[in-house]
């Protein structure tokens, strides 16, 4: 499994929101700018953003995007899934009866388990505590040999 560009420049974008703050208003430019996001790349994901009710688009010559949620409400696997959709390892797992070995298959089992891990992993991390974690790195780097 890779992440997909559309999934990274996600995560970017309510890195970004998530540092100004919620409600805060930042143009579309400076998130693209300051997240080496394509402008164009990042209206398509913004759109997607927006219908999981992560964010908040304004338009017009004064808008921009919205953080829509506190960061301390806001997953990784929130914003992967609202641009990729579900998170799965195989068709599988997504959809049983795709398969009619599923049920008495051990490779289904561990795809399973998996999943459930990496969704509960996704799950726990909170921007808030990315953010904290990133501002921590910045202000305490690590020394050579730690």
């Amino acid at each position: 499994m890779r992440l997909s560009r559309a999934g990274e420049y996600a995560i970017r974008c309510i890195l970004n929101l998530s540092q100004k703050g919620q409600g805060v208003l930042v143009t579309r430019k400076t998130v693209a700018d300051e997240m080496d996001i394509p402008h164009q790349f990042l209206s398509k994901i913004a759109q997607q953003l927006a219908r999981a009710g992560l964010i908040e688009i304004v338009q017009g010559a004064r808008g921009g995007f919205k953080l829509a949620l506190p960061s301390d409400q806001i997953s990784l696997l929130d914003v992967l899934e609202a641009v990729i959709g579900e998170i799965f390892l195989n068709d599988c797992i997504l959809r049983p009866d795709s398969c009619h070995r599923s049920p008495q298959c051990a490779v289904h089992q561990v795809w399973q388990a998996a999943v459930l891990d990496l969704r509960q992993t996704l799950r726990s991390a909170r921007f808030s505590d990315l953010i904290q974690n990133t501002c921590q790195s910045v202000d305490h780097p690590q020394q050579k040999g730690d």
